[in-house]
Protein backbone atom coordinates (compact mmCIF):
# COMPACT_ATOMS: atom_id res chain seq x y z
CA UNK A 1 0.00 0.00 0.00
CA UNK A 2 1.25 3.49 -0.82
CA UNK A 3 2.20 5.61 2.18
CA UNK A 4 2.83 9.24 3.09
CA UNK A 5 3.99 8.50 6.64
CA UNK A 6 6.31 11.27 7.89
CA UNK A 7 5.86 13.25 4.65
CA UNK A 8 5.15 16.98 4.78
CA UNK A 9 2.68 17.93 2.06
CA UNK A 10 2.04 21.60 1.30
CA UNK A 11 -1.36 21.83 -0.37
CA UNK A 12 -1.85 24.92 -2.50
CA UNK A 13 -5.46 25.73 -3.38
CA UNK A 14 -6.31 28.10 -6.22
CA UNK A 15 -9.57 29.80 -7.16
CA UNK A 16 -11.55 27.13 -8.98
CA UNK A 17 -14.88 25.49 -8.19
CA UNK A 18 -13.12 22.17 -7.52
CA UNK A 19 -11.65 23.78 -4.38
CA UNK A 20 -14.76 22.59 -2.54
CA UNK A 21 -13.24 19.07 -2.65
CA UNK A 22 -10.03 20.05 -0.85
CA UNK A 23 -11.10 19.38 2.76
CA UNK A 24 -11.70 15.78 1.67
CA UNK A 25 -8.31 15.82 -0.09
CA UNK A 26 -6.61 16.93 3.13
CA UNK A 27 -8.32 14.10 4.97
CA UNK A 28 -7.23 11.56 2.34
CA UNK A 29 -3.61 12.78 2.52
CA UNK A 30 -3.65 12.50 6.30
CA UNK A 31 -5.19 9.01 6.08
CA UNK A 32 -2.01 7.98 4.24
CA UNK A 33 0.09 9.43 7.06
CA UNK A 34 0.97 12.88 5.72
CA UNK A 35 1.42 16.09 7.68
CA UNK A 36 -0.53 18.71 5.70
CA UNK A 37 -0.38 22.49 5.68
CA UNK A 38 -2.59 24.57 3.39
CA UNK A 39 -1.88 27.76 1.44
CA UNK A 40 -4.72 29.60 -0.31
CA UNK A 41 -4.30 31.72 -3.43
CA UNK A 42 -5.94 35.15 -3.52
CA UNK A 43 -9.26 33.85 -4.86
CA UNK A 44 -9.38 30.39 -3.29
CA UNK A 45 -11.18 31.63 -0.18
CA UNK A 46 -14.24 32.36 -2.34
CA UNK A 47 -14.67 28.61 -2.93
CA UNK A 48 -13.63 26.89 0.32
CA UNK A 49 -13.69 27.75 4.03
CA UNK A 50 -10.45 28.36 5.92
CA UNK A 51 -12.16 27.04 9.06
CA UNK A 52 -12.94 23.71 7.39
CA UNK A 53 -9.38 23.37 6.11
CA UNK A 54 -7.93 24.22 9.50
CA UNK A 55 -10.17 21.66 11.18
CA UNK A 56 -9.15 18.78 8.89
CA UNK A 57 -5.44 19.69 8.62
CA UNK A 58 -4.83 20.54 12.27
CA UNK A 59 -2.87 23.65 11.22
CA UNK A 60 -3.65 27.30 10.69
CA UNK A 61 -4.29 28.06 7.02
CA UNK A 62 -1.90 30.39 5.19
CA UNK A 63 -3.63 32.84 2.88
CA UNK A 64 -2.21 34.64 -0.14
CA UNK A 65 -0.69 37.48 1.88
CA UNK A 66 2.77 37.26 3.41
CA UNK A 67 2.12 37.75 7.12
CA UNK A 68 4.35 40.53 8.50
CA UNK A 69 5.19 38.68 11.72
CA UNK A 70 6.12 35.37 10.09
CA UNK A 71 7.97 37.06 7.26
CA UNK A 72 10.26 38.80 9.74
CA UNK A 73 11.62 35.28 10.17
CA UNK A 74 11.35 34.46 6.46
CA UNK A 75 8.24 32.33 6.98
CA UNK A 76 7.77 31.59 3.28
CA UNK A 77 11.27 30.11 3.12
CA UNK A 78 10.58 28.00 6.19
CA UNK A 79 7.41 26.64 4.55
CA UNK A 80 9.26 25.96 1.30
CA UNK A 81 11.91 23.98 3.20
CA UNK A 82 9.32 22.19 5.34
CA UNK A 83 7.57 20.67 2.34
CA UNK A 84 8.52 17.28 0.96
CA UNK A 85 6.06 17.91 -1.88
CA UNK A 86 3.93 20.85 -3.00
CA UNK A 87 0.57 19.79 -4.40
CA UNK A 88 -1.51 22.44 -6.18
CA UNK A 89 -5.14 21.28 -6.32
CA UNK A 90 -7.09 22.58 -8.03
CA UNK A 91 -4.63 24.22 -10.42
CA UNK A 92 -6.47 26.71 -12.61
CA UNK A 93 -5.38 27.69 -16.11
CA UNK A 94 -4.37 31.09 -14.74
CA UNK A 95 -2.20 29.59 -11.99
CA UNK A 96 -0.59 27.15 -14.45
CA UNK A 97 0.40 30.07 -16.68
CA UNK A 98 1.86 31.99 -13.72
CA UNK A 99 3.75 28.94 -12.50
CA UNK A 100 5.20 28.40 -15.96
CA UNK A 101 6.45 32.01 -16.00
CA UNK A 102 8.05 31.72 -12.56
CA UNK A 103 5.93 34.49 -11.05
CA UNK A 104 6.22 35.18 -7.32
CA UNK A 105 3.45 37.69 -6.74
CA UNK A 106 1.73 36.05 -3.75
CA UNK A 107 2.58 33.50 -1.08
CA UNK A 108 1.66 30.38 -3.08
CA UNK A 109 3.61 31.29 -6.22
CA UNK A 110 6.55 32.46 -4.09
CA UNK A 111 6.65 29.09 -2.32
CA UNK A 112 6.75 27.30 -5.67
CA UNK A 113 9.72 29.39 -6.75
CA UNK A 114 11.50 29.00 -3.39
CA UNK A 115 11.10 25.25 -2.81
CA UNK A 116 13.38 22.36 -3.76
CA UNK A 117 10.54 19.92 -3.14
CA UNK A 118 8.66 18.05 -5.85
CA UNK A 119 5.84 20.19 -7.26
CA UNK A 120 2.69 18.50 -8.53
CA UNK A 121 -0.39 20.14 -10.04
CA UNK A 122 -3.92 18.84 -10.44
CA UNK A 123 -5.43 20.81 -13.35
CA UNK A 124 -9.11 21.74 -13.07
CA UNK A 125 -10.85 23.87 -15.69
CA UNK A 126 -13.41 23.94 -18.49
CA UNK A 127 -12.66 21.39 -21.21
CA UNK A 128 -12.07 24.11 -23.82
CA UNK A 129 -9.64 25.94 -21.53
CA UNK A 130 -7.74 22.68 -21.04
CA UNK A 131 -7.61 22.10 -24.81
CA UNK A 132 -6.41 25.66 -25.48
CA UNK A 133 -3.01 25.74 -27.19
CA UNK A 134 -1.49 28.12 -24.64
CA UNK A 135 -2.55 25.89 -21.73
CA UNK A 136 -1.12 22.80 -23.44
CA UNK A 137 2.18 24.57 -24.14
CA UNK A 138 2.35 25.66 -20.50
CA UNK A 139 1.73 22.08 -19.37
CA UNK A 140 4.48 20.74 -21.66
CA UNK A 141 6.93 23.30 -20.30
CA UNK A 142 6.12 22.41 -16.69
CA UNK A 143 6.54 18.71 -17.44
CA UNK A 144 9.93 19.45 -19.02
CA UNK A 145 11.21 21.04 -15.79
CA UNK A 146 10.01 18.19 -13.58
CA UNK A 147 6.58 19.34 -12.39
CA UNK A 148 4.27 16.32 -12.01
CA UNK A 149 0.93 16.67 -13.80
CA UNK A 150 -1.81 14.74 -11.98
CA UNK A 151 -4.81 14.53 -14.30
CA UNK A 152 -7.10 15.97 -15.39
CA UNK A 153 -10.05 13.61 -15.51
CA UNK A 154 -12.91 13.50 -17.98
CA UNK A 155 -16.62 13.85 -17.24
CA UNK A 156 -19.40 16.29 -16.36
CA UNK A 157 -18.18 19.77 -15.50
CA UNK A 158 -19.65 22.54 -13.34
CA UNK A 159 -20.30 24.63 -16.44
CA UNK A 160 -22.58 21.91 -17.83
CA UNK A 161 -20.13 20.70 -20.49
CA UNK A 162 -18.58 17.26 -20.72
CA UNK A 163 -14.93 16.60 -21.45
CA UNK A 164 -11.36 16.54 -20.18
CA UNK A 165 -10.60 19.08 -17.46
CA UNK A 166 -12.10 17.84 -14.19
CA UNK A 167 -9.83 17.61 -11.13
CA UNK A 168 -9.05 14.04 -10.11
CA UNK A 169 -11.00 12.75 -7.13
CA UNK A 170 -9.33 13.34 -3.72
CA UNK A 171 -8.56 9.66 -3.10
CA UNK A 172 -6.84 9.40 -6.51
CA UNK A 173 -4.84 12.58 -5.88
CA UNK A 174 -3.70 11.32 -2.48
CA UNK A 175 -2.52 8.03 -3.94
CA UNK A 176 -0.76 9.72 -6.87
CA UNK A 177 0.95 12.09 -4.45
CA UNK A 178 2.20 9.10 -2.46
CA UNK A 179 3.43 7.51 -5.69
CA UNK A 180 5.69 10.53 -6.30
CA UNK A 181 7.99 9.17 -3.62
CA UNK A 182 8.25 5.67 -5.11
CA UNK A 183 11.40 5.95 -7.25
CA UNK A 184 12.31 2.29 -7.87
CA UNK A 185 16.00 3.20 -8.25
CA UNK A 186 17.03 0.41 -5.83
CA UNK A 187 14.33 -2.08 -6.76
CA UNK A 188 15.31 -5.60 -5.76
CA UNK A 189 18.40 -4.49 -3.79
CA UNK A 190 19.12 -5.11 -0.12
CA UNK A 191 20.20 -2.16 2.01
CA UNK A 192 21.40 -2.27 5.61
CA UNK A 193 21.68 0.85 7.75
CA UNK A 194 22.81 1.60 11.26
CA UNK A 195 21.12 4.48 13.09
CA UNK A 196 20.90 6.26 16.41
CA UNK A 197 23.34 6.28 19.33
CA UNK A 198 24.88 3.39 21.25
CA UNK A 199 24.75 3.08 25.04
CA UNK A 200 27.88 1.86 26.80
CA UNK A 201 26.91 0.76 30.31
CA UNK A 202 28.87 1.75 33.42
CA UNK A 203 26.51 -0.07 35.77
CA UNK A 204 22.85 -1.18 35.64
CA UNK A 205 21.55 2.43 35.68
CA UNK A 206 24.27 4.60 34.13
CA UNK A 207 26.00 4.68 30.80
CA UNK A 208 27.88 6.70 28.19
CA UNK A 209 26.00 7.80 25.07
CA UNK A 210 25.66 10.80 22.73
CA UNK A 211 23.07 13.22 21.32
CA UNK A 212 22.18 11.25 18.17
CA UNK A 213 18.39 11.09 17.76
CA UNK A 214 18.35 8.59 14.89
CA UNK A 215 16.33 10.99 12.70
CA UNK A 216 18.78 10.95 9.79
CA UNK A 217 19.20 7.18 9.74
CA UNK A 218 15.47 6.52 9.97
CA UNK A 219 14.83 9.03 7.16
CA UNK A 220 17.38 7.25 4.96
CA UNK A 221 15.75 3.91 5.74
CA UNK A 222 12.39 5.33 4.59
CA UNK A 223 13.98 6.77 1.43
CA UNK A 224 15.55 3.39 0.64
CA UNK A 225 12.11 1.73 0.96
CA UNK A 226 10.69 4.34 -1.42
CA UNK A 227 13.48 3.44 -3.85
CA UNK A 228 12.31 -0.17 -3.82
CA UNK A 229 14.98 -1.68 -1.59
CA UNK A 230 14.61 -4.40 1.03
CA UNK A 231 15.79 -2.52 4.12
CA UNK A 232 17.32 -3.75 7.37
CA UNK A 233 17.78 -1.11 10.08
CA UNK A 234 20.14 -1.87 12.97
CA UNK A 235 19.16 0.76 15.48
CA UNK A 236 20.47 1.93 18.80
CA UNK A 237 18.11 3.29 21.47
CA UNK A 238 15.73 5.93 20.03
CA UNK A 239 12.15 7.07 20.54
CA UNK A 240 11.33 6.90 16.82
CA UNK A 241 8.74 4.74 15.08
CA UNK A 242 10.27 2.29 12.63
CA UNK A 243 9.28 3.16 9.03
CA UNK A 244 6.82 0.84 7.30
CA UNK A 245 8.34 -2.14 5.46
CA UNK A 246 11.66 -1.82 7.35
CA UNK A 247 13.09 -4.80 9.23
CA UNK A 248 14.43 -3.32 12.49
CA UNK A 249 17.03 -4.98 14.72
CA UNK A 250 17.19 -3.23 18.08
CA UNK A 251 20.58 -3.06 19.81
CA UNK A 252 22.08 -1.15 22.72
CA UNK A 253 25.89 -1.17 22.71
CA UNK A 254 28.52 -0.93 19.99
CA UNK A 255 29.31 -4.62 20.43
CA UNK A 256 25.62 -5.45 20.03
CA UNK A 257 25.51 -3.36 16.85
CA UNK A 258 28.64 -4.99 15.43
CA UNK A 259 27.23 -8.48 16.07
CA UNK A 260 23.89 -7.65 14.42
CA UNK A 261 25.59 -6.11 11.39
CA UNK A 262 28.04 -8.94 10.81
CA UNK A 263 25.36 -11.62 11.24
CA UNK A 264 23.31 -10.09 8.42
CA UNK A 265 25.81 -8.33 6.15
CA UNK A 266 26.50 -11.17 3.73
CA UNK A 267 23.21 -10.71 1.84
CA UNK A 268 23.42 -6.91 1.58
CA UNK A 269 24.14 -4.93 -1.58
CA UNK A 270 24.58 -1.58 0.19
CA UNK A 271 25.64 -0.68 3.73
CA UNK A 272 25.12 2.83 5.13
CA UNK A 273 26.65 3.48 8.54
CA UNK A 274 24.70 6.42 9.97
CA UNK A 275 24.80 5.48 13.66
CA UNK A 276 26.86 7.52 16.10
CA UNK A 277 28.76 4.57 17.52
CA UNK A 278 30.73 5.13 20.73
CA UNK A 279 34.47 5.03 20.08
CA UNK A 280 35.18 3.60 23.55
CA UNK A 281 33.43 1.55 26.23
CA UNK A 282 34.23 0.92 29.90
CA UNK A 283 36.56 -2.03 30.50
CA UNK A 284 34.39 -3.18 33.38
CA UNK A 285 30.64 -2.87 33.93
CA UNK A 286 29.63 -2.92 37.58
CA UNK A 287 26.99 -5.48 38.59
CA UNK A 288 25.40 -3.03 41.01
CA UNK A 289 24.91 0.72 40.97
CA UNK A 290 28.19 2.49 41.62
CA UNK A 291 27.93 4.43 44.88
CA UNK A 292 29.36 7.89 45.41
CA UNK A 293 32.30 7.83 47.78
CA UNK A 294 32.12 10.70 50.25
CA UNK A 295 35.87 10.76 50.78
CA UNK A 296 36.78 10.98 47.07
CA UNK A 297 36.12 13.91 44.67
CA UNK A 298 37.06 12.05 41.48
CA UNK A 299 36.39 8.73 39.87
CA UNK A 300 38.53 7.03 37.23
CA UNK A 301 36.94 4.92 34.49
CA UNK A 302 39.23 2.88 32.27
CA UNK A 303 37.99 2.69 28.68
CA UNK A 304 38.80 0.37 25.79
CA UNK A 305 38.34 1.04 22.08
CA UNK A 306 35.21 -0.31 20.41
CA UNK A 307 35.46 -2.20 17.09
CA UNK A 308 35.11 -0.07 13.96
CA UNK A 309 31.93 -1.45 12.38
CA UNK A 310 32.18 0.61 9.20
CA UNK A 311 35.81 -0.33 8.52
CA UNK A 312 34.99 -3.96 9.26
CA UNK A 313 32.26 -4.01 6.64
CA UNK A 314 34.45 -2.29 4.04
CA UNK A 315 37.25 -4.80 4.71
CA UNK A 316 35.15 -7.87 3.96
CA UNK A 317 36.35 -10.11 1.13
CA UNK A 318 33.23 -9.18 -0.86
CA UNK A 319 32.08 -5.92 0.70
CA UNK A 320 28.78 -4.23 -0.14
CA UNK A 321 28.79 -0.69 -1.52
CA UNK A 322 29.78 1.03 1.72
CA UNK A 323 28.72 4.53 2.76
CA UNK A 324 29.91 6.19 5.94
CA UNK A 325 28.94 9.31 7.86
CA UNK A 326 31.36 11.82 9.33
CA UNK A 327 29.77 14.03 11.96
CA UNK A 328 32.39 16.65 12.82
CA UNK A 329 32.54 19.89 14.77
CA UNK A 330 35.38 21.37 12.70
CA UNK A 331 37.45 20.76 9.53
CA UNK A 332 34.53 18.63 8.30
CA UNK A 333 35.67 17.96 4.74
CA UNK A 334 39.28 17.25 5.72
CA UNK A 335 38.34 14.70 8.39
CA UNK A 336 35.70 13.12 6.18
CA UNK A 337 38.07 12.61 3.25
CA UNK A 338 40.63 11.07 5.56
CA UNK A 339 38.00 8.67 6.87
CA UNK A 340 36.92 7.79 3.31
CA UNK A 341 40.47 6.89 2.29
CA UNK A 342 41.57 5.24 5.52
CA UNK A 343 38.55 2.94 5.75
CA UNK A 344 38.35 2.34 1.98
CA UNK A 345 34.75 3.50 1.69
CA UNK A 346 32.84 4.06 -1.54
CA UNK A 347 31.21 7.27 -0.28
CA UNK A 348 31.04 9.36 2.85
CA UNK A 349 28.44 11.90 3.95
CA UNK A 350 30.04 14.74 5.88
CA UNK A 351 28.02 16.99 8.12
CA UNK A 352 28.71 19.61 10.76
CA UNK A 353 27.37 18.94 14.26
CA UNK A 354 27.55 20.85 17.49
CA UNK A 355 25.43 23.86 16.52
CA UNK A 356 21.67 24.23 16.88
CA UNK A 357 20.55 24.44 13.24
CA UNK A 358 21.56 21.09 11.72
CA UNK A 359 22.91 17.77 12.93
CA UNK A 360 21.97 15.83 16.06
CA UNK A 361 18.33 16.16 17.07
CA UNK A 362 17.39 18.85 14.55
CA UNK A 363 14.80 18.44 11.74
CA UNK A 364 17.16 19.82 9.06
CA UNK A 365 20.54 18.85 7.73
CA UNK A 366 23.06 19.78 5.06
CA UNK A 367 25.81 17.42 3.99
CA UNK A 368 28.59 16.93 1.49
CA UNK A 369 28.72 13.59 -0.30
CA UNK A 370 32.38 12.80 -0.92
CA UNK A 371 33.72 10.05 -3.16
CA UNK A 372 37.16 9.40 -4.56
CA UNK A 373 36.32 11.47 -7.63
CA UNK A 374 33.92 14.24 -6.60
CA UNK A 375 32.04 16.23 -3.97
CA UNK A 376 28.28 16.78 -4.08
CA UNK A 377 26.78 19.46 -1.85
CA UNK A 378 23.29 18.76 -0.52
CA UNK A 379 21.99 22.14 0.61
CA UNK A 380 20.11 22.64 3.86
CA UNK A 381 16.73 20.93 3.79
CA UNK A 382 14.60 18.64 5.95
CA UNK A 383 16.23 15.34 6.79
CA UNK A 384 13.61 13.48 4.75
CA UNK A 385 14.56 15.54 1.68
CA UNK A 386 18.29 15.09 2.33
CA UNK A 387 17.70 11.34 2.75
CA UNK A 388 15.99 11.03 -0.64
CA UNK A 389 18.76 13.00 -2.33
CA UNK A 390 21.39 10.83 -0.65
CA UNK A 391 19.68 7.60 -1.74
CA UNK A 392 19.41 8.96 -5.28
CA UNK A 393 23.17 9.60 -5.43
CA UNK A 394 23.96 6.27 -3.74
CA UNK A 395 21.87 4.42 -6.33
CA UNK A 396 23.67 6.22 -9.18
CA UNK A 397 27.14 5.42 -7.79
CA UNK A 398 26.15 1.86 -6.90
CA UNK A 399 24.81 1.12 -10.38
CA UNK A 400 27.94 2.58 -11.99
CA UNK A 401 30.17 0.49 -9.73
CA UNK A 402 28.51 -2.82 -10.64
Amino acid sequence: MLSLVNKNILLGITGGIAAYKTPDLVRRLRDLGANVQVVLSKNAGDFVSEIALQAVSGHSVHNYKMDAESESGMGHIDLARWADAVLIAPATANFIARLKNGEADELLTTLCVATNAQIAIAPAMNQQMWANQATQENIKHLESIGVAILGPDSGDQACGEVGLGRMLQPIDLAERTAALFETGSLAGKSVMLTAGPTWEALDPVRGITNHSSGLMGYAIAQAAVEAGAKVTLVTGPTHLAVPNHVNAINVVSALDMQAAVMENIESQDIFIGVAAVADYRPVEVADCKIKKKTDEDTMTITMVKNPDILAGVAALEKPPFTVGFAAETNDVEQYARGKLERKKLDMIAANHVGGNTTGFGTPDNEIKLITKDDIIQLEKASKTQIARQLIEHVSIKFNKAK
